[in-house]
Formats: C-alpha cells, sequence, structure tokens
C-alpha cells in the first residue's frame, strides 16, 4: 500500500507540473494570438528575443546562456532566436565561439523550429545569425529540414506585412543574418534592415542607446539587454531582467531614439519574466 500510495503521488504531482507548464505556456502564447498584436506590421511590434538560444543548460552546453531548449524558449513565448553558425567536420553546426563549449548540427536545430511552427499556426519566428559559414551550406540545411517552405523573403524599402497577413502565406519564419545576406530569398542582411546597441556590458550601469553596428535609419532595433562578466550567468541575468529595469529601457529606448525596440535580446529569459514584460510593452502600444 505505502508503494501504491508513493506511485499515486509521483503520478498526482507529475501531472500537476505539465497543467502548470500548459497553463503557462497558455498564457505566454495567447498575447501572441490577440487580434492587435497580429493585425500589426512585422515591424511595428516588439520580440522578446533568446541570447545565443543553441548554448543551453538543457543540452549540457558549458557557459551557458539559456536554461532552457530552442524548443522551451519558443512554448515559452521567445518569438526571436540569435544563433551561431560554424564548420565543424565538415558540418555546419551551432557553436558558440569554439566546439568544446558545445556544438549541434544545424540541421537538428532546425528541425526543432520546424516542428514549433507546424505545432504553433499563429507563430511568426525570427532567426538572426551570427554565420562563419557560406549562404549555400546555410541553405542546404533549410532544404534538407523541409524549412525553406516557411521562410519570407523581404525588400529592404518595401512595406513589411502584418502578422496575420505572414499566418495566411504560411511564411512564418524570418531570417537574418551578418554574412552571406540576399544570396539566396529570405536570407537577408541584418545590417541592411536592423541596428543595434552595443552588447558588450558588464553592469547594468553601462547599458545605453548609443547605435552600434546597422545606420541608425533601419527600421528595425535590436535592443541588447544582457550582461557579460566574463561570461554569462544566471546572476547577471538576474540584475539585466529586473523587470522595473527592462521595461524602462524598453520605454526609454522607444522615447529617446524614436525606434521601436523591435528585438529585445536577453539571457536566460525566464528569469525576471521577460516574455510577460514585453508582451505587455506590446499590448500598452
Amino acid at each position: 500500500m505505502k508503494f501504491s500510495h508513493n506511485h499515486a503521488h509521483q503520478r498526482s504531482v507529475a501531472l500537476l507540473t505539465v497543467l502548470i507548464g500548459a497553463f503557462f505556456s497558455c498564457e505566454a502564447n495567447g498575447q501572441h494570438d490577440s487580434s492587435k498584436y497580429l493585425s500589426r506590421r512585422y515591424d511595428e511590434n516588439t520580440y522578446l528575443t533568446t541570447h545565443n538560444s543553441m548554448s543551453n543548460a538543457a543540452d549540457r552546453w558549458l557557459f551557458p546562456n539559456q536554461t532552457h531548449t530552442i524548443t522551451r524558449q519558443l512554448t515559452d513565448g521567445a518569438r526571436a532566436l540569435m544563433l551561431d553558425l560554424h564548420i565543424v567536420d565538415g558540418e555546419v553546426h551551432l557553436v558558440h565561439s569554439k566546439p568544446f563549449l558545445g556544438k549541434r548540427l544545424l540541421t537538428d536545430g532546425l528541425i526543432e523550429i520546424r516542428r514549433f511552427l507546424e505545432n504553433t499556426p499563429k507563430a511568426v519566428v525570427t532567426i538572426i545569425f551570427e554565420s562563419y559559414v557560406g549562404a549555400d551550406g546555410v541553405k542546404q540545411c533549410f532544404d534538407e529540414t523541409e524549412l525553406t517552405k516557411f521562410v519570407h523573403s523581404q525588400q529592404v524599402n518595401d512595406p513589411w506585412p502584418t502578422l496575420n497577413q505572414l499566418i495566411s502565406t504560411g511564411k512564418r519564419l524570418v531570417l537574418f543574418t551578418d554574412r552571406g545576406g540576399g544570396q539566396w530569398p529570405g536570407y537577408h542582411d541584418v545590417w541592411a534592415f536592423c541596428t543595434e546597441t552595443h552588447f558588450s556590458v558588464k553592469s547594468v550601469d553601462d547599458f545605453s542607446f548609443e547605435f552600434n553596428r546597422g545606420k541608425s535609419t533601419n527600421r528595425l532595433l535590436i535592443l541588447n539587454h544582457f550582461l557579460t562578466n566574463p561570461v554569462a550567468s544566471t546572476s547577471l541575468a538576474r540584475q539585466a531582467n529586473n523587470p522595473e529595469l527592462l521595461n524602462n529601457r524598453i520605454e526609454t529606448c522607444h522615447r529617446q531614439t524614436k525606434h521601436l525596440p523591435t528585438f529585445v535580446v536577453v539571457d536566460f529569459f525566464e528569469i525576471g519574466d521577460t516574455v510577460k514584460t514585453v508582451q505587455q510593452f506590446n499590448m500598452r502600444k
């Protein structure tokens, strides 16, 4: 009887954990389904973005920037991913700086993203690549994983479609890269479309709105909001991801620079409830 009681208790705890996770997932994605959010042009919304998304503790990377898998990041409400690409042993891998810190085939990561898009029909996702790989190699990986069909192609000077329009056409994946942009449809040069704030920041006191790469006239803004000293850590994320600080930085950036922050980039996104902070900003606009 004791065994049966413990077994039943464990099953109850497991079920409760699943239900709680499902509740917060639905809450996170609920605002992404709102008519206000979906009716705006792509460049009129703000997207919670995970920095070095592939470098996560769940996949056992050393000195990770995130806790959870790419799938969990998206399920919990992130809508943009930053991924680094390198060639390792002749194949395209997700790598942060050096392979010994962690590596994974790009195709494996893309399959995760494809499954999320298939299972979440109203999701529009962005990937920003830091690439040390030729554009053809990246395209081959997209073709192999059947992800190319989701990729939206945008001309720099054309108005962006609304999220509803992207959903209706099935082109729900937006790509940017710092290398090889424009060499195949939908593989956009990030610095032709975006500008960014500085990313090498050690203290919250050093956060600024000074632009780094990309022309200040570009319509999309990458607001880097993470600390590195000397590497990412949960303790640093607790400082940067403080909801009041993050909200004030988003609001002040919009007010001072006249740029709407398109991508708010964070480490350990679950610390400080960054998804909720960004979604509340979207709802106030």
